[in-house]
């Protein structure tokens, strides 16, 4: 059974990309062939900076949604392993619940 991924890339122009997957070097080849993505592929060579396994496909597209919401410094800080993307993903979940209304 193959693992579930989420990735950062960096692109030529030097902005970052993120992503899932589930086979990470057919990926790297298919977004450096332009094959991938509408915003990758103008921007090739792209590499990989930041790769996390993931429990299964819905965590990885869970990750890949909340690390797109991270502003540019802190995905340095997550490519540099400055944080952590598990913490870092639970502490957002906490705010995100604190700020939603209970229901009853």
């Amino acid at each position: 059974m193959k693992a579930d991924y989420v990735y950062i890339l960096r692109c030529r122009d030097g902005s970052y990309y993120t992503g899932y997957t589930n086979d990470l070097e057919k990926r790297i080849e298919m977004h450096n062939e332009g094959k991938a993505s509408k915003y990758t592929a103008p921007r090739i060579p792209v590499r990989f900076v930041f790769t996390q396994e993931c429990k299964d496909k819905s965590d990885a597209l869970k990750k890949e949604h909340f690390i797109k919401t991270l502003d540019r410094k802190d995905k340095e800080k997550l490519i540099n392993y400055e944080i952590d993307l598990e913490e870092t993903y639970q502490d957002y979940l906490i705010k995100r619940n604190e700020k939603s209304p209970k229901k009853i």
